[in-house]
Protein backbone atom coordinates (compact mmCIF):
# COMPACT_ATOMS: atom_id res chain seq x y z
CA UNK A 1 0.00 0.00 0.00
CA UNK A 2 1.11 3.35 -1.14
CA UNK A 3 1.92 5.95 1.67
CA UNK A 4 -0.48 8.38 1.98
CA UNK A 5 0.75 12.16 2.14
CA UNK A 6 -1.31 14.74 3.49
CA UNK A 7 -0.46 18.28 1.37
CA UNK A 8 -0.92 21.54 3.39
CA UNK A 9 -0.29 25.26 1.89
CA UNK A 10 -0.20 26.30 5.38
CA UNK A 11 4.05 27.38 5.59
CA UNK A 12 3.06 28.23 9.68
CA UNK A 13 3.15 24.25 10.23
CA UNK A 14 6.74 23.94 8.52
CA UNK A 15 7.87 26.46 10.58
CA UNK A 16 6.52 25.57 13.91
CA UNK A 17 8.42 22.10 13.59
CA UNK A 18 11.84 24.33 12.88
CA UNK A 19 11.45 26.78 14.67
CA UNK A 20 13.87 25.29 17.74
CA UNK A 21 16.37 23.58 15.24
CA UNK A 22 18.87 26.02 14.68
CA UNK A 23 21.63 23.94 12.65
CA UNK A 24 20.58 22.88 9.54
CA UNK A 25 22.24 21.06 6.40
CA UNK A 26 22.46 23.75 3.26
CA UNK A 27 23.06 22.45 -0.07
CA UNK A 28 23.59 23.84 -3.04
CA UNK A 29 24.88 23.34 -6.42
CA UNK A 30 28.35 23.51 -7.56
CA UNK A 31 29.49 24.38 -11.04
CA UNK A 32 30.20 21.64 -12.30
CA UNK A 33 26.55 20.33 -10.96
CA UNK A 34 27.85 18.34 -7.75
CA UNK A 35 25.89 19.26 -4.50
CA UNK A 36 27.86 21.04 -1.68
CA UNK A 37 26.28 20.59 1.68
CA UNK A 38 27.35 22.84 4.99
CA UNK A 39 25.86 23.11 8.28
CA UNK A 40 24.16 26.53 8.67
CA UNK A 41 22.85 28.51 11.57
CA UNK A 42 19.11 29.52 10.86
CA UNK A 43 17.98 32.85 12.32
CA UNK A 44 14.34 33.06 13.69
CA UNK A 45 12.34 31.55 11.02
CA UNK A 46 9.20 34.16 9.41
CA UNK A 47 6.39 32.56 9.52
CA UNK A 48 5.86 33.92 5.22
CA UNK A 49 8.32 31.28 4.81
CA UNK A 50 11.62 32.74 5.03
CA UNK A 51 14.72 31.46 6.37
CA UNK A 52 17.43 33.69 6.81
CA UNK A 53 21.42 32.94 7.24
CA UNK A 54 24.40 34.44 8.08
CA UNK A 55 27.55 33.97 5.91
CA UNK A 56 30.64 35.49 4.26
CA UNK A 57 30.70 37.89 0.87
CA UNK A 58 32.94 35.62 -0.52
CA UNK A 59 32.15 32.47 0.32
CA UNK A 60 31.62 29.60 -1.99
CA UNK A 61 28.00 29.48 -1.33
CA UNK A 62 27.38 32.85 -2.14
CA UNK A 63 28.98 32.15 -5.46
CA UNK A 64 26.89 28.88 -5.94
CA UNK A 65 23.54 30.43 -5.47
CA UNK A 66 24.43 33.48 -7.67
CA UNK A 67 24.72 30.80 -10.30
CA UNK A 68 21.44 28.61 -9.19
CA UNK A 69 19.35 29.93 -6.89
CA UNK A 70 17.61 26.38 -5.73
CA UNK A 71 18.53 25.15 -2.50
CA UNK A 72 17.94 22.74 -0.35
CA UNK A 73 17.58 22.58 3.46
CA UNK A 74 17.31 19.34 6.23
CA UNK A 75 16.60 19.64 9.79
CA UNK A 76 16.50 17.09 12.14
CA UNK A 77 15.46 16.41 15.58
CA UNK A 78 16.65 12.95 15.90
CA UNK A 79 15.25 12.14 19.57
CA UNK A 80 12.07 13.68 18.76
CA UNK A 81 11.78 11.88 15.29
CA UNK A 82 11.51 14.82 13.43
CA UNK A 83 12.61 15.30 10.08
CA UNK A 84 12.35 17.97 7.78
CA UNK A 85 13.00 18.77 4.48
CA UNK A 86 12.89 22.71 2.63
CA UNK A 87 13.30 22.99 -1.27
CA UNK A 88 13.65 27.20 -1.68
CA UNK A 89 15.48 29.94 -3.83
CA UNK A 90 18.22 31.92 -1.91
CA UNK A 91 19.30 35.47 -2.74
CA UNK A 92 21.68 37.42 -0.82
CA UNK A 93 21.70 40.61 0.54
CA UNK A 94 24.17 42.95 2.43
CA UNK A 95 21.07 45.34 3.19
CA UNK A 96 22.53 46.91 6.87
CA UNK A 97 19.16 47.40 8.27
CA UNK A 98 18.47 43.88 7.61
CA UNK A 99 21.95 42.25 8.78
CA UNK A 100 21.00 44.49 12.34
CA UNK A 101 17.87 43.50 12.28
CA UNK A 102 18.49 39.69 12.67
CA UNK A 103 22.00 40.17 14.60
CA UNK A 104 22.88 38.49 17.72
CA UNK A 105 25.89 38.34 19.64
CA UNK A 106 26.80 35.29 19.34
CA UNK A 107 27.61 35.84 15.88
CA UNK A 108 31.00 37.50 16.67
CA UNK A 109 32.67 34.71 16.41
CA UNK A 110 32.87 34.78 12.80
CA UNK A 111 32.29 38.32 12.31
CA UNK A 112 34.59 40.28 15.16
CA UNK A 113 33.94 43.59 13.81
CA UNK A 114 29.84 43.41 14.64
CA UNK A 115 27.14 44.08 12.04
CA UNK A 116 29.34 46.34 10.36
CA UNK A 117 31.95 43.88 9.63
CA UNK A 118 32.57 44.34 5.37
CA UNK A 119 32.49 40.89 4.86
CA UNK A 120 29.31 40.21 5.90
CA UNK A 121 25.81 39.07 3.96
CA UNK A 122 22.95 37.68 4.73
CA UNK A 123 21.27 34.68 2.45
CA UNK A 124 17.83 34.42 2.28
CA UNK A 125 15.25 31.29 1.38
CA UNK A 126 12.36 31.18 0.13
CA UNK A 127 10.37 28.07 1.13
CA UNK A 128 9.18 26.64 -2.32
CA UNK A 129 8.08 23.14 -0.99
CA UNK A 130 8.73 21.38 2.56
CA UNK A 131 8.32 17.99 3.55
CA UNK A 132 8.16 17.14 7.44
CA UNK A 133 7.89 13.80 9.28
CA UNK A 134 6.76 13.85 12.79
CA UNK A 135 6.61 10.60 14.28
CA UNK A 136 6.14 9.26 18.13
CA UNK A 137 9.65 8.90 20.23
CA UNK A 138 8.52 6.89 22.84
CA UNK A 139 10.02 3.87 22.71
CA UNK A 140 7.13 1.98 24.31
CA UNK A 141 5.58 2.85 20.76
CA UNK A 142 8.24 1.85 18.49
CA UNK A 143 8.14 -1.62 20.39
CA UNK A 144 4.65 -2.22 20.09
CA UNK A 145 4.63 -1.13 15.88
CA UNK A 146 7.41 -3.57 15.67
CA UNK A 147 5.52 -6.47 17.77
CA UNK A 148 2.35 -5.08 15.84
CA UNK A 149 4.34 -5.79 12.68
CA UNK A 150 5.84 -9.47 13.16
CA UNK A 151 2.41 -10.72 14.45
CA UNK A 152 0.29 -9.33 11.70
CA UNK A 153 2.61 -8.75 8.83
CA UNK A 154 1.00 -5.14 8.72
CA UNK A 155 2.91 -2.10 8.59
CA UNK A 156 2.04 0.10 12.19
CA UNK A 157 1.06 3.50 11.59
CA UNK A 158 1.01 4.72 14.93
CA UNK A 159 -1.45 7.69 16.01
CA UNK A 160 0.19 11.20 15.44
CA UNK A 161 2.39 10.00 12.94
CA UNK A 162 2.34 12.64 10.57
CA UNK A 163 4.50 12.99 7.16
CA UNK A 164 2.90 16.13 5.01
CA UNK A 165 4.24 18.45 1.79
CA UNK A 166 3.61 21.75 2.39
CA UNK A 167 3.31 23.72 -0.97
CA UNK A 168 3.27 27.69 0.05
Amino acid sequence: MAEQVAVSHDVTELIKRIKDIKIAMLTTAEQDGTLHSRPMYTQEPQNDGTLWFYTEKDSAKIFEVKKDQHVSLNYSKPEDNLYVAVSGTATVTTNSELIKKYWSEGLRAWFPNGPEDPNIALLRIDIVRGEYWDQPSNVLVRAFGYAKAVITGERYQPTGDEHTQVKP
